[in-house]
């Protein structure tokens, strides 16, 4: 049985990762910076923490890493917090994990599609022009820069997720926000700009997707993780007012309006599927049913 650690493993990803990972036959361990006792594949460690980070990945020895841990909310509110959980504590990961004595069979580095910004419009590949809108793109990219500096040491793959969503993850982000409102019998939701598109994936698939990038381990690759397809949050609207079966009034608050707002997000995922074979992610309205039925 092969043993991976996953960071972040708490976290609404880390979840879904762990479980796909044991359904399929891996030894799951995992760290994070939060206290949680009672459970013994989990080891509480802080990226920023570089002795315990090496203590902890030399008694683990993975065979494989998936890195998820990150500030990943692109509205938080401290600037600095990006470049030093995103980019300096991947940094001390990767240290760690070379000097542990045992290489991986394969790092798998979880950056985000946000690094493209408003670069280019229509479907995008990995070639094309990263042109980071904000703090939170930035310090992806900064990382997948940093991580181009061990990739002659360890097995580095970097994947680029487009949005995804799926039950469990924080109303903080736009789409369980607008199922909570729908959940909860609330009349009206206050939103930023609704017309906004994003290449929209289920949590689910997602974790399927960072399964088979491990297991297949094309060391080296930089991996979009998308659906192909785009909703706007009109649509995403629309889609649930028919599943549950009523409206819902949208107010339009301008402080939740972005001046960086990145117009129009949409992959292309022929790259990955050359890599791990045929893959989907079901269709949003499916994976808003899944979560409005919660």
């Amino acid at each position: 049985m092969k043993r991976v650690l996953i960071t972040g493993i708490k976290g609404f990803t880390g979840r879904y990762v762990a479980a796909e990972l044991e359904r399929h036959g891996w030894e799951v361990c995992g760290i994070g910076s939060h206290e949680e006792a009672g459970d013994t594949r989990y080891r509480r460690v802080d990226l920023l923490d570089t002795t315990g980070l090496r203590t902890v990945i030399a008694e683990v020895q993975p065979d494989a890493v998936v890195h998820l841990a990150a500030i990943a909310f692109v509205g938080h509110g401290d600037a600095d917090a990006f470049y030093t959980v995103n980019l300096i504590g991947t940094r001390n990961l990767l240290a760690a994990l070379a000097a542990c004595g045992k290489t991986p069979e394969c790092v798998l580095l979880a950056s985000s599609a946000n690094v493209y910004g408003n670069a280019t419009e229509g479907v995008l590949g990995e070639a094309a022009p990263a042109n980071p809108a904000n703090d939170y793109a930035v310090s992806k990219l900064a990382m997948e820069y940093m991580a181009r500096l061990w990739m002659d040491k360890l097995p580095i793959v970097i994947a680029r997720p487009f949005n995804y969503t799926g039950v469990g993850q924080s109303e903080s982000f736009l789409l369980p926000k607008i199922v909570g409102h729908f959940r909860r019998g609330e009349e009206v939701v206050e939103l930023g700009n609704l017309d906004v598109w994003r290449d929209f994936s289920d949590v689910r698939a997602v974790a399927e997707a960072y399964r088979r990038l491990l297991e297949t381990a094309p060391a080296g690759a930089t991996v979009n993780v998308c659906s192909g397809r785009t909703h706007s949050l009109r649509e995403v609207i629309s889609m649930a007012e028919e599943i549950c079966g009523r409206p819902i009034s949208v107010q339009v608050n301008p402080a939740f309006v972005r001046a960086n707002e990145v117009k129009s997000l949409c992959g292309d995922a022929s790259r990955l599927r050359s890599i791990i074979g045929d893959w989907t992610t079901p269709p949003l309205v499916e994976t808003l049913r899944w979560m409005l039925a919660q």
